[in-house]
């Protein structure tokens, strides 16, 4: 009973921790950071679009964000942000939603789990650029080397093939979810109608436009897994890159890069308004 209730004290005094007011403004600021990379992930795809060159995903953006004059405090700070936004997540998925009926609470608190996760792997992107040894060819060669492993494993072939298909169902979740304004539950929307409707508007097309990228991330994995090209699995980069090379793929590029820029405009806002 004593160990049982020291525990209980402990976990108490963990919860305590990750929802004070310290770790809930930087993670707000999680949110903005998440914005801010979305924005110039949109941005590079925009650019490829008109003939530019980059990187148009996750570490193409963070050496966008390195290369600016106080890239070292932008990236470290970032880092603080999208750890402390990691930590909230987590302790969403170990302490709250115990109220809800079993199905519903396994659900929440999986996804919860699951965004700590994304935010713990932004973290480590932001600090292995902070470090100097991290750079979006090194991260592309990464992913394309761990395929490589996974494929030459027993069942790795089923297992990136449902990785893959897992990525896709996501971007159609999220479409769906900007098409039915769900994510409008999670913010404390502002009482202006015109405030509202630019936030809802903003969802809705960051929404449809990342599940747009989710879904094609996902394909091109299943397609280069079941090809087994697994040089071809290049992530989100090498999703908008092959949307690019199809017919009419600049125009449809341009426009899913104008949607990221919504997407990151909303994060910005979600930071705002969130409700946590």
């Amino acid at each position: 009973m004593t160990i049982k209730r020291e525990l209980r004290q402990a976990a108490d005094a963990a919860e305590d921790v990750t929802n004070s007011r310290t770790v809930e403004l930087l993670a707000r600021a999680g949110f903005a950071v998440s914005g801010i990379l979305h924005l110039l992930v949109g941005t590079i795809a925009i650019r490829l679009a008109t003939g530019g060159g980059g990187s148009a995903d996750v570490s193409g953006a963070v050496a966008e964000l390195a290369s600016q004059p106080a890239g070292p405090i932008l990236l470290w700070s970032s880092f603080a942000a999208c750890a402390a936004l990691s930590l909230w997540q987590a302790s969403d998925a170990i302490f709250d939603f115990n109220h809800l009926p079993t199905k519903e609470k396994a659900g929440k608190k999986l996804v919860a789990a699951a965004q700590a996760l994304v935010f713990a792997g932004l973290a480590l992107t932001l600090a292995s650029f902070a470090t100097g040894t991290g750079s979006s060819a090194d991260n592309q060669q990464s992913a394309t080397d761990l395929t490589v492993t996974v494929i030459r494993a027993p069942g790795g072939v089923a297992l990136l093939v449902l990785v893959g298909a897992g990525v896709a169902i996501t971007g159609v979740v999220y479409a769906i979810r900007g098409m039915m304004k769900s994510f409008e539950k999670h913010l404390a929307l502002p009482s202006s109608g015109a405030a509202r409707t630019g936030v809802t508007a903003l969802g809705m097309t960051g929404y449809v436009a990342k599940g747009v990228v989710l879904l094609l991330t996902g394909l091109l994995i299943v397609i280069a897994t079941v090809r087994a090209h697994p040089e071809e699995s290049t992530g989100l980069d090498g999703g908008l890159k092959a949307l690019r090379d199809q017919p009419f793929g600049i125009y449809v590029l341009a426009g899913v890069g104008a949607g990221l820029i919504c997407y990151g405009l909303y994060m910005v806002v979600r930071a705002r308004l969130a409700r946590m």
